[in-house]
């Protein structure tokens, strides 16, 4: 797998700390090696000079309709991109909120990631089968290719992590690489800028 740098971006997809009210995004022990590999990922993206985009549910309560099916979650000024990712950290690191499954819809990404000259996403977060899916839909209606990484992605709402996964590469063309895969390709691209 080869990564050009200049053309691609991290997209981290409501890897997310909330508060105990929380309906979804509850401290999990299955969460803990998506976090792990998507802090790896991160450190060698910026290391790479790729921009990090963390894609983080903001809900209004009472308004987005998004929390009348999966209850009160991911509300605006209590969800945060988790710690361990450090998101801000980097000179090129990006947070969006959003208030429906596509990281696109409604907000500024796409706009941001053409002014940065992004042609490629990789695509990390939950929930594999509903945000993370929808957001690589719309990459994929609006002429991005992607990649998913398998084991930087959760599906636990609905549906299996693997007819996620199978519907983005056959549906949008996208790769599905591994953590060691693409930090392997980001070793590479760093090693070339």
């Amino acid at each position: 797998m080869d990564i050009d740098a200049a053309s691609t971006a991290l997209l981290v997809v409501d890897v997310l700390v909330t508060d105990s009210t929380d309906a979804v995004y509850n401290p999990d022990p299955d969460e803990e090696a998506l976090v792990a590999n998507a802090a790896q990922l991160t450190s060698a993206a910026r290391n790479a000079g790729l921009p990090v985009l963390f894609l983080c549910d903001q809900h209004i309560p009472g308004v987005d309709r998004e929390l009348d099916l999966w209850g009160e979650h991911g509300v605006k000024g209590k969800a945060h991109p988790h710690p361990a990712l450090g998101a801000g950290s980097g000179s090129r690191d990006f947070v969006i909120p959003k208030r429906r499954y596509s990281g696109f819809f409604q907000t500024d990404l796409d706009l941001t990631l053409r002014e940065l000259g992004v042609k490629t996403v990789i695509g990390v977060g939950e929930d594999t089968n509903i945000c993370v899916l929808h957001t690589l839909a719309d990459a994929w209606n609006l002429g991005y290719k992607s990649i998913v990484v398998s084991d930087a992605t959760r599906t636990f709402l609905v549906g299996t992590q693997e007819g996620a996964l199978e519907h983005m590469q056959r549906c949008f063309g996208t790769k599905v690489a591994t953590t060691e895969q693409v930090l392997a390709a980001l070793d590479s691209a760093a090693e070339r800028s």
